[in-house]
């Protein structure tokens, strides 16, 4: 074998070791635990309530709670009694009746049907996600997986399995298979990963887990959620356990100690979000904790179906150890599965005490506990909660005691064993801290799981930080805003040293976005609670941006560039110190533009003290300044998420917004602009200015005789700018003051948009031809056409032109309007443009957004703007916002669901007297009474009349809002058909039964059919129209000539009033 060919054979093995190692590393990767949600016994509904309760050692269990069952009935004190229970105790969750369904898309009457596991599993994991700062509505679509555990389907015995065939209906089948639960967790999240509903008893949410972490590591998910629920509805459960007398008679789990008689029952829910820790620390997630390893397997033949296995028990925790890659020693507390059962905890405590004793002496006992002395067994989720516990034990650094630990088992060896029963709240003081978690099912299946404390989180220095920030929250209902604000208030009561930057960057990137918004900009903490205070005592405050009205659509928006006139030294310093996507704009803009200019463009922007600042204001340099600031706000609201519909600029600003749009590139449209400055500059210093408040109309008849005189701009009606030789300039507003019509000198160096820059014309040319040009790919609205613009603006010539074409600024404004554009954003140092655009439009819902305005600082005046989109609807890039910037994720505040009581009604009568169709008579009546309502009103009477069939079919005991989609509702395909019936009887017309899909809302529907119902009608009552004299109806024919331009539901509404006034 040649050298050559040994080197090659060398290369291939090493690069397969690397291989393998990687395929390895994959394998044995640790799980970061990035996000908890959880609602247990004692008033636990979040990781911090949950650790209080544990820190403390809360005893959380109570009677029964008489709405579950009639506990008379269903008691006696001999186990041996059929059909009775012994037990009167247990871990309940308050309200477990409660739901927020159209939060999540529900409708009232599917909610109804659907047990509450379902709908508590749907809270919990939305509450998880947002702990972990991720927020749910960026993840669908994505490779994210869940697996739940469930065991039991108590609601059912309401409905499904009742035994009366008569209470199924189609809810009530999906509500309550225990499959479903997960797959609609996984359609109403939209996530497309692996979607498992596990039962193996009281291990279940633990599998889950390991599943998880098993399903992450092979790469079949990115992110997942594990975990379980289990609530206790009926006694059916609670009488088998009795005769399996594995209750204890006094409600209480004495885990460990001589007095164990079995357990008590409990309920809840909790929810863990996974990742891979490359991952996880590479996207800055929050770290609770980290799943080194885990194992699984079954008790196989034993001393019995449901009895535990020492041995089993044994091979599992060293099979947990092997895969987590840990030593036996190195466990330092394990919360056992510990249920308080005579047979069960010595078993337990001797397969702990043989694993985990080797290399450990008895001055570094393991310590253990189990969660169920606090609020009981919950069974399906008791896994999870066990692994809750544990997560915050290792982040608290404290060990919480375990309860009713008085005398300690006899038929344990505690002598022998290394082994200590938490009693009291320790510090957890070792290094290198690792947990293990076990959870045994009465199935036989057994997990175990290895947990390590998080890594120290690295906090860098923060290099560079913005001076305020913008917080925005938002909700599906004013109340429930109300209510998130009211959190966020006592969140920073209590959690004064937290840092507002990582505050407003846990809202803005972890949550998702609803349709009632506000925003506040603040410097501090204690601004930002001032903010707040504003809003719940509905005070006015400067920093609050908010709105009356819900958000249904997002706004078309125009981007306005500034002119020539809008300099000044300094302008977007502070951005430029703070903001690296503006600076590193501007930067480029300076290298591209060294070629062409005699100084440094930086240096005529930011001058030091010592440097001529007037420089800014000579044509050469103020043109190019002008595009570089404008183009760098513009990399800067675009890094934001807040990119135009359409642009225009206002003479030099149209060079920027043909940059933007792509007309051409960046150093073409600096190349073109440095040169239109320097031939413009070169010019004599000669020709003069002024704005003449007046039409056009009249600035036109007073210069028509005149030479050397031309109207350089058309700002709004009564703002006309004159340009040309002084002479003549003087003349012009000497006859036009002289007739009461005001006008104003500009300050300028030449006379622009005039004859006197035709010199430079065949110059500028030279170089417009070397440019490469290119159709707009924004939609752009030319100040020279007054226009959208198209190829014509993609040429040599259209610039060339564009120097001494007058700049229709009030034509071009009336077009954006037509085109129905509301907000404008203005890019550039002064807000010129806007102050102008208003007098240009006859509306005053316009919202008028500055980037920069002399006066108020560069952070203050962008974020109020950036605030001001957001609570008009516009989606904003929060990710991008905050690219740069050194943040930390925060655990604040929950989504506060509007939960009312959902619950199966069992008056079967009732429930059929609700479902019994309108009388004939009535539906009659209706139409009727629709034919006889004047014209002007029948869309309000039909909208009224949809509204009430929608709350019928959805199961709702109020009208929806008209606005809101059918599918926002919680409609179903099912619905939606029985709709299409209720309307097709009600109103005696043949409907399509895609009807709800065609017409998504109330509204639109409402306007569909109001045209189908009266067509006829309206073709009679438009040829009378027609037949009328033209006299009598002038203004009817001048409103005909106009439809063309407007919508068909506006068209019809113009038609509407006009017969309404003919029917008078």
């Amino acid at each position: 074998m040649s050298d050559l060919e040994s080197q090659r054979l060398l290369l291939a093995l090493k690069q397969a070791r690397t291989k393998l190692e990687d395929i390895k590393q994959q394998q044995t990767e640790p799980i970061a635990i990035v996000g908890i949600g959880c609602r247990f016994p004692g008033g636990v509904n979040n990781p911090r309530s949950y650790w209080n309760l544990l820190r403390d050692g809360v005893d959380a269990i109570r009677e029964i709670p008489s709405q579950r069952w009639d506990i008379d009935a269903y008691y006696h004190e001999n186990p041996d009694i059929p059909g009775k229970m012994y037990s009167l105790y247990g871990g309940f969750l308050e309200d477990v009746d409660k739901f927020d369904p159209q939060f999540f898309g529900i409708s009232p009457r599917e909610a109804r049907s659907m047990d509450p596991q379902q709908r508590l599993l749907l809270e919990v994991t939305w509450e998880a996600l947002e702990n972990a700062g991720l927020a749910p509505e960026s993840l669908k679509n994505s490779q994210t997986g869940s697996f739940v555990g469930i065991c039991f389907d108590d609601y059912s015995r309401l409905s499904f399995n009742s035994g009366d065939y008569s209470r199924i209906d189609a809810y009530s089948s999906l509500g309550n298979a225990r499959s479903i639960a997960v797959g609609r967790l996984a359609y109403i999240m939209g996530w497309k990963g692996p979607t498992m509903q596990l039962d193996t008893a009281c291990s279940s949410s633990l599998l889950g887990v390991h599943l998880a972490c098993q399903s992450l590591r092979n790469r079949e998910c990115n992110l997942a959620v594990a975990g379980g629920v289990n609530l206790i509805l009926s006694p059916e459960t609670s009488i088998a356990l009795c005769k399996l007398k594995a209750l204890a008679t006094d409600g209480r789990c004495k885990t460990f100690d001589a007095s164990a008689n079995g357990y008590v029952r409990g309920e809840g829910c909790g929810i863990v979000v996974l990742k891979r820790l490359s991952e996880a620390l590479a996207q800055g997630n929050p770290i609770y904790a980290l799943i080194r390893g885990s194992a699984v397997n079954h008790d196989g033949h034993s001393n019995g179906l449901t009895a535990p296995n020492g041995n089993a028990q044994e091979a599992l925790i060293r099979q947990a150890l092997k895969n987590a890659r840990v030593e036996p020693s190195q466990i330092q507390y394990v919360e056992a599965h510990g249920t308080g059962t005579t047979l069960g905890d010595p078993i337990e405590v001797l397969a702990l005490g043989e694993v985990l004793s080797e290399g450990r002496s008895q001055q570094q006992p393991l310590s253990i506990g189990s969660v169920k002395t606090n609020f009981g067994h919950l069974e399906s989720a008791a896994g999870i909660a066990s692994l809750i516990k544990v997560v915050l034990t290792l982040q608290h650094q404290q060990i919480p005691p375990s309860l009713h630990f008085q005398q300690p088992n006899p038929y344990i060896p505690w002598d022998k064993l290394p082994v200590t029963v938490a009693t009291e709240l320790n510090d957890w003081t070792q290094t290198g801290q690792f947990a293990g978690v076990s959870a045994f099912g009465m199935s036989g299946t057994n997990v175990h799981t290895i947990l390590e404390a998080a890594p120290q989180a690295s906090h860098k220095q923060r290099e560079i930080e913005r001076p305020l920030n913008l917080l925005a929250l938002s909700a599906k209902s004013e109340k429930a805003l109300l209510r998130l604000i009211q959190r966020y208030q006592e969140f920073l009561d209590d959690n004064l040293h937290a840092l507002i930057a990582d505050i407003c960057f846990t809202a803005n990137t972890g949550r998702s976005h609803f349709d009632y918004r506000i925003a506040a900009v603040a410097e501090s903490t204690i601004e930002l609670r001032k903010q707040l205070d504003s809003f719940i005592s509905n005070q006015d405050n400067p920093g609050l941006i908010k709105r009356d009205l819900n958000i249904k659509e997002r706004p078309k928006i125009a981007f306005l560039f500034t002119g020539q006139g809008s300099q000044y030294i300094n302008m977007g310093r502070e951005l430029y110190e703070t903001q690296p996507v503006f600076r590193q704009a501007l930067d480029s803009c300076d290298e591209i533009l060294r070629p062409y200019l005699q100084q440094s463009l930086l240096e005529i922007l930011y001058p030091a003290p010592v440097i001529d600042a007037a420089k800014i204001d000579e044509t050469a340099y103020t043109q190019p300044a002008i595009f570089a600031i404008e183009y760098a706000l513009y990399q800067l609201w675009k890094s934001w998420g807040i990119e135009p519909d359409v642009v225009m600029g206002h003479s030099v600003g149209e060079y920027v917004a043909a940059c933007v749009a792509g007309v051409f590139s960046l150093s073409d449209g600096l190349k073109l602009i440095a040169a239109r400055g320097r031939l413009m500059q070169s010019l004599p210093p000669q020709g003069k200015m002024a704005a003449v408040f007046t039409d056009e109309i009249q600035v036109k008849a007073e210069i028509a005789s005149k030479e050397n005189v031309s109207i350089a701009a058309i700002n709004n009606q009564n703002n006309t700018v004159i340009s040309g030789d002084t002479k003549a300039v003087n003349a012009v507003v000497a006859a036009l003051e002289a007739k009461g019509i005001k006008t104003t000198q500009l300050n300028v160096s030449h006379a622009f948009h005039s004859p006197l820059m035709e010199p430079i014309l065949e110059d500028f040319a030279d170089i417009a031809q070397n440019i490469t040009y290119f159709e707009p790919q924004i939609k752009l609205v030319s100040n020279v056409t007054n226009q959208l613009a198209f190829s014509e603006i993609a040429s040599p010539q259209y610039w060339v032109n564009h120097i001494i074409q007058p700049v229709r600024f009030a034509a071009s404004m009336k077009i954006l309007d037509e085109l129905g554009y509301q907000v404008f954003v203005e890019c550039g140092a002064k807000p010129i443009l806007l102050g102008m655009g208003r007098h240009c439009l006859s509306t005053d819902c316009n919202v008028w957004l500055p980037s920069l305005r002399p006066g108020i600082s560069d952070s203050q005046q962008m974020l109020h703007s950036l605030g001001q989109l957001y609570v008009n609807g516009v989606s904003v890039n929060w990710c991008g916002f905050e690219n740069n910037y050194q943040r930390q994720v925060l655990e604040l505040p929950t989504y506060p669901f509007e939960r009312e009581s959902y619950w199966i009604n069992t008056d079967l009568h009732l429930q059929r007297q609700e479902k019994k169709p309108q009388s004939q008579k009535i539906e009659t009546q209706f139409l009727q009474q629709l034919q006889q309502t004047v014209l002007s009103e029948r869309l309000n009477v039909l909208i009224t009349h949809i509204q009430n069939e929608a709350a019928r079919v959805l199961g709702m005991n109020s009208l929806p809002v008209p606005q809101t989609g059918f599918f926002d509702m919680g409609m179903d395909s099912l619905m939606a058909v029985e709709l299409k019936r209720r309307l097709e009887s009600s109103l005696k017309q043949s409907l399509s039964t895609t009807l709800a899909f065609n017409y998504p809302t109330i509204e639109k529907l409402a306007e569909y059919l109001l045209t189908k119902i009266f067509s006829e009608e309206l073709e009679v009552e438009t040829k009378r129209i027609s037949d009328v004299k033209p006299e009598r109806v002038n203004d009817c024919a001048i409103t005909a000539t106009k439809l063309e331009q407007v919508s068909e539901a506006e068209a019809e509404a113009l038609l509407l009033k006009k017969l309404a006034i003919l029917e008078a």
